[in-house]
């Protein structure tokens, strides 16, 4: 017995095709006639359609004869989803679409303002070239409508032409219109005719937007009338204004100040960069310090709304501390870290906590500290321990708390403690010789706690600057080159200096290591660094011992603590970008925004040219040879009959050398990037503890010191 199989019949099926659908949703669009007053059924289908179209359903474009059709229905809900489906569609289907353009016209002259608005906004926002063409008689028009919502749009809808065809728009008489909406009557007209004028001052090369000083006051008088972006767009627009007196710009400064005050974070934010920019252009220093005064309340009021506000202003804290030093200066602890801080404000806070530290404040500073470093994350952890090793070198007289401190932490036998806690103590050796060394014993007892290149690197450094004082330093340094192969280069590089260091102070303990790491690393490995410095080595060590202990073992480099600072002219382009996305990455407007216009201070009478002040008081350097550094200005090798390097031909060779490579670094702008602090490097004298080297990339220090946290 055979049973046929018999499909079930069409419209019981669940599925259909996109033509079913778009047949369907046709036949609801089309239905309801004169019963259906309010259109519900058309409205129902409009919203199918919308939904649709939202989730990027191109079938739906089928439909474009029946929304043109239903388009000139009198509601505003109905227009609201048929123009938006028109600029959705309008440039895929460009021959249906012009169809609407009469339409669109009709509504322009509709008595709802409303109407006239979004007609308006819609057409303007199509990018074909008859709805460009057509919308531009039309803006003129409505540029002098009576209503200020539709000249508002209208204002919008100039710049939105600009962007479509620029030259059709110079051509025209609308740039000139748009700027007669400066002298309306409506704020609020005024605030878009502004931002609308400032969009297009940014596309353009050809147009300089230029406000004197009755045009400034004018727009500070009106700010309390406007909304709240429109305050920010007459705020923005007085970046344009180049004050030519001191007291021109005081007094402006002094009538914006209230906006401070604002409830709005873009408001207090454009207020700030706006005071910040007008600060360049006063003479008196009293009132530029009663200005920033003014401008840590603020600041400190956006610490309370929520995390990814409060990032914004502590990143633009961290740029304003750099420029006027004397705004939060008193405030550390509205810096101090919450538990429910997410880690990228977190590590933001430390850095400002790390810049607003001072002998006065450094006990509840390393109290809040020894808070951080017993916390559950570890990245956290890590850097509130390289902080606590920067203070020390930031300040001297702390610096015995914070080794204590440090001590402290690593008797928890904590891995990742003791790893940190390794390389910033190498660092504050550095800066404070033949000091604190009665703790290397207390860090020869945590060797098996590290296994980070970085931390390794550290106390192999440490062992072969003191080898001399270690007594077991051939025995320590032995068990790290049983791995020698294996080790990432910067261990290799650090095995290798602290073995001829070894060499040098007790020739009898290290003779046996020296020639078996040179041979490594001259026959066993591909790195060229690593190939080099050891041939370097073997020609010092075979040529003269004297020469190469002068080198290996000579003074290092001054140690900052300052955290990487701007250079001065990409900290004054910042500074007049305060609040804009560049700020939160630290790096200049068009690495950011390509099509950004850079902001650069305009010269001026009342221009106050102002140094970037230098917490150590470090004078900039960038010209100094490397061979120059650590012994008192002059090269290695310096003979005072002559004024010449000594030595022939080879000290001459290597000092010529090493002038070329410190200018080609320096043109090439070779920086090391941090993933705070800027990443801009420090131009100053000596070298910068990098509180946040990043962990994978090594760079390796000049002369036979491995020490990547070190960046010149």
């Amino acid at each position: 017995m055979f049973m046929a199989y018999l499909p079930p019949p069409a419209y019981s099926s669940p599925f259909r095709g996109p033509q079913g659908k778009v047949a369907e949703l046709r036949l609801e669009l089309n239905s309801g006639g004169k019963k259906d007053k309010n259109f519900t059924t058309k409205k129902i289908a409009l919203k199918k359609i919308v939904a649709n179209m939202t989730m990027s359903n191109n079938d739906m474009v089928a439909l474009f004869p029946d929304i043109i059709g239903c388009m000139a229905i009198q509601s505003l809900e109905i227009k609201k989803m048929c123009f938006l489906f028109l600029v959705n569609y309008a440039r895929m289907r460009s021959e249906i679409a012009v169809k609407a353009i009469p339409v669109l016209e009709h509504d322009m002259e509709d008595p709802n303002p409303l109407v006239r608005a979004l007609a308006l906004r819609t057409m303007s926002y199509i990018h074909v070239r008859e709805f460009v063409e057509a919308t531009v008689p039309i803006v003129k028009h409505l540029l002098r409508d009576s209503d200020p919502y539709v000249r508002k749009t209208a204002a919008f809808c100039v710049a939105k032409l600009y962007d479509h065809d620029r030259h059709m728009v110079e051509a025209s008489d609308l740039i000139d219109r748009l700027n007669s909406l400066l002298r309306d009557d409506n704020p609020t007209v005024v605030a878009s005719a502004l931002a609308s004028l400032m969009d297009i001052w940014e596309r353009s090369d050809a147009i300089k937007l230029t406000i004197d000083y009755n045009n400034a006051s004018k727009m500070v008088a009106i700010l309390p009338d406007c909304s709240e972006w429109g305050q920010t767009y007459i705020l923005e627009a007085l970046m344009s204004y180049v004050p030519q007196e001191s007291g021109e710009a005081l007094l402006l400064a002094e009538r914006i100040a209230p906006r401070l005050s604002h409830s709005n974070s873009a408001v207090v934010l454009t207020c700030i960069r706006v005071i910040l920019y007008l600060m360049n252009y006063i003479a008196d220093q009293k009132q530029i310090s009663t200005l920033c005064r003014k401008l840590s309340p603020p600041l400190v009021t956006l610490l309370a709304k929520g995390p990814e506000v409060q990032y914004l202003a502590l990143r633009n804290a961290l740029l304003i501390l750099q420029r006027r030093p004397e705004v939060l200066r008193n405030d550390i602890r509205v810096f101090f870290c919450k538990y429910n801080d997410p880690i990228y404000v977190k590590v933001t806070k430390l850095e400002l906590i790390f810049m607003l530290a001072t002998e006065k404040n450094i006990d509840e500073v390393l109290t809040e500290l020894r808070e951080y470093a017993t916390e559950i994350d570890v990245h956290f952890v890590r850097k509130a321990v390289r902080a606590i090793g920067k203070l020390a070198i930031k300040i001297e007289p702390a610096a015995r708390q914070c080794i204590n401190l440090l001590l402290e932490l690593v008797a928890t036998k904590i891995t990742y403690i003791v790893q940190e806690a390794t390389v910033v103590i190498r660092n504050i050796f550095r800066k404070y010789p033949n000091q604190y060394e009665s703790i290397i014993g207390t860090l020869c007892e945590n060797l098996d706690s590290l296994d980070e290149p970085e931390a390794k690197a550290a106390m192999i450094w440490v062992i072969g600057q003191y080898a001399s004082r270690i007594e077991n330093s051939d025995a320590l340094l032995e068990d790290f080159l049983y791995s020698f192969a294996e080790e990432p280069v910067e261990v290799q590089l650090a095995l290798l200096t602290a073995t001829v260091k070894l060499f040098i102070q007790r020739p009898t303990k290290g003779q046996e290591l020296v020639p078996k790491v040179l041979k490594w690393a001259t026959e066993e490995t591909d790195n060229p660094d690593l190939r080099d410095r050891a041939y370097m080595y073997w020609r010092l060590l075979s040529t003269d011992m004297e020469v190469a202990k002068r080198i290996v073992m000579g003074d290092k480099p001054a140690i900052t603590a300052e955290s990487e600072r701007l250079d001065p002219v990409t900290l004054e382009e910042m500074c007049l970008n305060v609040g804009t996305l560049a700020t939160v990455y630290l790096k200049p407007v068009q690495t950011v925004f390509r099509s950004a216009r850079p902001r650069r201070l305009q010269e001026s009478p009342a221009l106050q040219r102002q140094e970037v002040p230098n917490p150590n008081g470090l004078r900039s350097d960038a010209n100094k040879s490397l061979s120059q550094f650590g012994n008192g200005g002059q090269p290695a090798e310096f003979d005072p009959r002559t004024g010449r390097p000594e030595g022939g031909n080879i000290v001459q060779a290597v000092h010529d050398a090493d002038a070329y490579f410190t200018s080609q670094m320096r043109d090439m702008h070779i920086q090391e990037q941090g993933d705070s602090f800027g990443g801009n490097g420090n131009e100053g004298s000596g070298y910068v503890v990098n509180q946040y080297a990043p962990q994978t990339v090594y760079q390796p220090a000049q002369g036979v010191v491995n020490n990547r946290d070190l960046l010149l």
